[in-house]
């Protein structure tokens, strides 16, 4: 809150009031107030991303397209870990899509208040707007590695079932909300800590062992997969198998799972990333 007051001289006195605690709701629609500014964080995100490259938006074709051969070498051909009734390059990518999406996201994200340390103390605004840029930003190559998949899927004599291709919004929107919920934890303690950006790289390779990237969910022990499901990507993956290349049934439970998975991880991250909030300005 701001007040004027005039002395004698008839100068102006500015006096600032700190605001008390606000509710986690009063909070969100400040953050919606400020989507305006989020946009342009985003977009920023996405020219800073690729300037001075090559290849430019090359490489968000180039990245899953990379990782679709060197998995389809060593553990399609070489370990021969079974991919259903798929050729295993489709099988990988279906999931390749949606894990680098997921590992740029937070990659970004986690340490992206530090980046920012100049701006996060200069002026106010909800910081925690700052980690949700380099996700809105990462829409942009999912958008384009989608288009790859669909290419890819079609030259090995895949047809995406219909109605399940319909399923991709739902499941892009479940992507998004795990990305979130991760990140504005990671984000908000890479701040505070700076172990995290240490932890961050061997956090997201240990994930990529318990998602179901290079192999199938039915490999999992059945006693274990109520414990695996929590991982929030195990729905996202299956799901993405399910729609796009009509492997299995549609995951309702383990996308169910998710959802309340990363919607708990959000809202509790987004509690905490608040109540910390006034301490990045001389800890970033």
């Amino acid at each position: 809150m701001v007040a004027h007051s005039s002395d004698a001289a008839h100068k102006d006195v500015t006096t600032i009031v700190a605001r008390g605690t606000r509710s986690l709701r009063s909070y969100v629609d400040e953050v919606w107030r400020y989507r305006d500014l989020l946009f342009f964080l985003v977009l920023r995100d996405i020219r800073v991303r690729y300037s001075q490259t090559v290849l430019g938006f090359g490489w968000s074709i180039l990245q899953p397209l990379l990782q679709m051969i060197v998995f389809s070498i060593f553990f399609g051909a070489l370990a021969g870990i079974s991919s259903g009734d798929v050729p295993y390059p489709a099988f990988s990518l279906a999931a390749v899509v949606p894990w680098t999406y997921f590992l740029n996201a937070v990659s970004m994200s986690s340490l992206s208040l530090i980046s920012n340390a100049q701006l996060v103390s200069k002026v106010y605004f909800p910081r925690i707007l700052i980690p949700l840029a380099p996700i809105g930003a990462g829409l942009v190559d999912l958008a384009i590695a989608l288009g790859l998949l669909v290419v890819v899927v079609l030259a090995f004599g895949v047809v995406p079932p219909f109605p399940g291709i319909l399923l991709l919004p739902v499941l892009i929107v479940l992507l998004v909300l795990a990305a979130v919920g991760i990140s504005v934890w990671l984000a908000a303690l890479g701040a505070q800590y700076r172990d995290v950006r240490f932890v961050t790289p061997f956090f997201l390779q240990t994930l990529l062992f318990v998602t179901p990237v290079i192999y199938v969910v039915s490999e999992v022990p059945e006693g274990l997969r109520p414990f695996y499901s929590v991982n929030p990507l195990v729905g996202v993956v299956s799901g993405f198998r399910a729609a796009v290349l009509g492997q299995g049934p549609v995951p309702w439970d383990a996308m169910a799972t998710s959802l309340v998975v990363s919607l708990t991880l959000a809202i509790l991250g987004l509690a905490y990333f608040r109540r910390v909030e006034r301490a990045f300005a001389d800890i970033a």
